[in-house]
């Protein structure tokens, strides 16, 4: 059997986040509008958004932005994307039809070219009924055809079997589960589980956060002081015990004339996953680009698995994660 070559998607967190990206809409939209078609150009097949996306006033810029891009993509290009966003589960939108304001609201921002949903968060932990009924309203959109597919996010794999046999027995696909997955999360039983099912199951398995919120790019002889206080703090627990991990990443991106990002998010498509980078600007679009055109060896990604158990400086993880 021929293993399928897994691509690369991209986030859009950044656009419209001024609080973690510092984003500022006089002069980031231009860049960002050569930034998404640079990267559709180049390979990269998934756009992933939310209708959270977007700080304060700025709610769904993200959405809007890709949107008002995609009117000038030519069909044929298009059709080679997915266009996916995530819907909140907020504590307010609840019941079978909880979902049916956001989703039209999403899917005007992004002129109806949208092509998956995904529920953004699992309720498990605090009312499991609430995000069962939410999906079977999204089960209702597909079979509308409102919807072409329907995804998961932060879901675990008890939570994500539960919910895949729930949807399968109404003849509904579930499509697509995305984690928080990088050298810098915790390596556990529950990613090889979810990977499990989804191999079973032909899920797609995309991981978020794919260069830990950019310190897996930092050089080992560098130390950056990002822009928003919250990158601060975080650069500032996590680069110090990283410096052995970002060492072998450095001496690999320097075998492959590549980058340190490339390195890690071919970490990833070597665990059979397919990475979500976020990008912000041109530069950012073609390194992740130049990703597709080599892959880690076995004996390289083993010596990463090694250091990404003794680094011991995992990302914080989403409290809203179900088991």
């Amino acid at each position: 059997m021929i293993k399928k070559k897994i691509g690369i998607g991209f986030g859009t967190w950044a656009w419209g986040n001024k609080l973690v990206w510092g984003y500022k809409s006089e002069t980031d939209d231009i860049l960002l509008k050569k930034t998404f078609f640079d990267a559709i150009d180049g390979g990269l097949d998934l756009v992933d958004s939310a209708d959270s996306y977007g700080t304060g006033a700025l709610f769904g810029q993200s959405e809007k932005l890709i949107g008002d891009f995609l009117e000038e993509l030519p069909k044929k290009k298009l059709k080679k994307i997915t266009i996916a966003t995530k819907l909140a589960p907020f504590p307010w939108r609840i019941g079978r039809n909880g979902l049916d304001k956001a989703f039209q609201e999403s899917n005007q921002r992004l002129r109806g070219k949208m092509t998956r949903v995904q529920l953004h968060w699992s309720t498990y932990r605090y009312a499991p009924w609430q995000e069962e009924q939410l999906l079977n309203g999204l089960g209702d959109l597909y079979e509308k055809g409102l919807i072409e597919e329907i995804g998961l996010s932060n879901t675990g794999p008890k939570r994500l079997d539960f919910l895949f046999q729930k949807l399968k027995k109404r003849g509904i696909k579930i499509n697509s589960i995305q984690i928080q997955f990088s050298l810098l999360t915790k390596p556990s039983v529950e990613d090889e589980a979810i990977k499990k099912i989804c191999d079973e199951n032909e899920i797609e398995y995309l991981a978020y956060s794919p260069l830990g919120l950019g310190i897996l790019t930092v050089p080992p002889n560098k130390s950056p002081n990002p822009k928003t206080f919250l990158r601060q703090t975080l650069f500032k627990m996590m680069l110090p015990k990283t410096i052995e991990l970002r060492e072998l990443m450095s001496n690999i991106s320097h075998k492959y004339s590549a980058s340190q990002a490339q390195v890690a998010l071919n970490w990833v498509r070597s665990h059979g996953a397919k990475p979500i980078v976020g990008i912000r600007n041109p530069s950012q679009a073609e390194d992740a680009i130049s990703a597709l055109n080599w892959s880690l060896t076995q004996d390289e990604q083993a010596k990463l698995d090694f250091y990404r158990n003794k680094c011991l400086a995992n990302m914080p993880k989403n409290p809203l994660t179900s088991p």
